[in-house]
């Protein structure tokens, strides 16, 4: 038997050709995707096999004869069953195939990066390829002390006011609001009111030294909520001190703040700005303003920092909520047996 490979688009397709050209008696070997050398003749290789000449009939009056023809007969019947089970395992990997291909398309259209996606559709688990911590404070540290930095307008003093809320306010535990923004008036204005109803210290302070001084004053607080200026492109440098002390604090826990409706080169480029303050968390509001969550994953998994909470609206302090792989995969689209795998379910 001679063995032939046929390339085309899809496995229907390359049956096709091989059937012309090798008749209907060519069973069907193997159906796969073309290797990567191969890739530019057609997305799947179909093997056929034929047999090197004509089968000889020999004449019915012979009882030998007849015995070949019985044979004969029985060895087509083996082969027919054996070729209805090749196309029938044909077309079910030409469905996967297809299913496969649907859902990367779904995710990268999500702006999820290509081979997170493909590994995904594939059936590996994406949840392998992030982490999340919505714990408060560094591992070790006798307090909390949380920094909220960020660029302007990503949201930072509501969501420290909703932290503040969930957890100072509601776990009836010391908690001190310190404000580093004086760039902008108004938002210490804004902070100073919101902490006044939640019935928490707010004390605004203007320079690096008098933050260091303020955090030695409130050493006894369980919780610390630092709220930092909004700092664009051309301001980083004015906050140059401010991100020095933040980073080399062994007590800060710092949150860089994104918008998850920024776009993906945005956030990229944000990200690598704001390297300076040492960010140990990602933490992504606006939530509800986009549909294409595959840059959270993006990010999360190329600078190894884990998402840390998820914030929505405005209402103080319930549109907050801690980040989990199975929230983050449900935005995604994939529920978390899909995103697992059958081969790594957890």
């Amino acid at each position: 038997m001679k063995l032939k490979s046929y390339f085309s688009g899809t496995v229907e397709a390359a049956m096709e050709l091989a059937r012309k050209e090798l008749g209907e008696d060519a069973l069907l070997v193997n159906a796969r995707p073309a290797a990567p050398e191969a890739r530019h003749m057609g997305a799947y290789e179909v093997v056929f096999g034929a047999t090197d000449g004509p089968r000889r009939t020999p004449a019915p009056a012979d009882h030998a004869a007849q015995d070949t023809v019985r044979h004969d007969l029985a060895d087509m019947k083996r082969e027919i069953e054996r070729l209805s089970k090749c196309l029938s395992g044909a077309r079910l990997f030409a469905a996967s195939a297809a299913e496969e291909s649907g859902l990367a398309a779904q995710l990268m259209a999500q702006e999820l990066d290509p081979i997170l996606a493909q590994t995904a559709a594939r059936g590996g688990s994406l949840e392998d390829f992030f982490e999340v911590d919505a714990s408060l404070g560094r591992r070790g540290a006798a307090r909390a002390v949380v920094a909220l930095v960020g660029p302007p307008g990503a949201g930072k003093t509501t969501t420290l006011i909703k932290l503040a809320a969930r957890y100072g306010l509601a776990s009836r535990k010391p908690a001190q609001i310190l404000s580093a923004d004086v760039f902008r008036i108004a938002a210490a204005d804004q902070l100073r009111s919101l902490a006044s109803i939640l019935g928490i210290g707010c004390e605004v302070v203007e320079t690096p030294v008098a933050l260091a001084q303020a955090l030695e004053e409130h050493r006894h607080k369980d919780f610390v909520f630092l709220d930092t200026p909004g700092l664009g492109r051309d301001d980083l440098e004015d906050g140059a001190d401010l991100a020095r002390l933040i980073a080399s604090h062994p007590e800060i826990d710092t949150h860089l703040v994104l918008s998850a409706s920024m776009k993906p080169a945005d956030m990229a480029r944000v990200i690598e700005r704001y390297e300076i303050f040492q960010p140990k968390k990602l933490l992504f509001t606006r939530i509800d303003e986009t549909a294409s969550f595959g840059p959270i994953v993006n990010e999360a998994s190329r600078r190894e920092l884990p998402v840390s909470f998820l914030a929505t609206g405005q209402e103080i302090p319930d549109d907050l909520e801690p980040a989990t792989k199975a929230r983050l995969t449900e935005l995604l689209g994939l529920s978390a047996k899909s995103s697992r795998s059958t081969g790594a379910a957890a």
